[in-house]
């Protein structure tokens, strides 16, 4: 039987944040002979206006909620300094970029993202602030910039978003599992949707493998 398990995220999204840690113990504990694809689920698409008072106060909210459910830590000193955009497609981008720059890099990218945005009130909708973080993960700044704005960066998130839709995800986090027998069509099954703790996912996984 052949295993692999898609785990699909946005780097801004605040429930994918408090995931986090239960995710690296879990990912710890997966079968070697697993694959393990993350695919970037594009919370909201490009759009350059300014965070309405009532998308800021949805999202500082569920924050709160996240930090209650999770323990994780935010900064709120960011909804102060920073003027947010709804749109994550452009962090989703950079850790795309990232991937293609240097093997490994796509995963630091995701966790720089999103300590610099929930920790240190750094606004990933801006560029800037994308490339520098580049820079602070040791990538080539330069050709991180070229390949953020590349037609084949921006065609690879809509490989990814198209996957996410074929695997019937709406939501974050979310982890698929996809076991495939020889001569037999694959089967798919949701391990969760949503925040989920630890022991429930071994949980769920050891049932699906009996």
């Amino acid at each position: 039987m052949t295993l692999t398990i898609y785990y699909v995220v946005d780097p801004m999204c605040s429930w994918c944040w408090g995931f986090a840690p239960v995710w690296r113990d879990f990912v710890s504990e997966i079968p070697e002979s697993a694959t393990v694809v993350d695919l970037m689920g594009g919370l909201a698409p490009d759009n350059e206006a300014p965070m309405d008072s009532a998308m800021r106060q949805y999202v500082q909210d569920a924050w709160g909620a996240v930090k209650a459910r999770t323990g994780a830590e935010f900064n709120f000193e960011f909804w102060d300094k920073c003027e947010p955009k709804r749109s994550t497609y452009s962090a989703c981008r950079a850790v795309i970029a990232a991937g293609e720059q240097a093997s490994g890099a796509r995963s630091l990218m995701y966790d720089a993202i999103q300590r610099a945005y929930f920790l240190e009130a750094r606004n990933p909708s801006d560029v800037e602030m994308l490339e520098r973080v580049a820079g602070e993960i040791g990538l080539d700044q330069k050709q991180f910039t070229e390949d953020l704005a590349s037609d084949h960066v921006n065609r690879i998130l809509q490989l990814e978003l198209e996957s996410v839709a074929k695997l019937g995800v709406s939501g974050f986090p979310t982890i698929v599992v996809e076991r495939a027998l020889a001569g037999e069509p694959a089967r798919f099954d949701l391990l969760t949707a949503g925040f989920t703790d630890i022991d429930v996912l071994r949980d769920r996984l050891r049932r699906l493998l009996v």
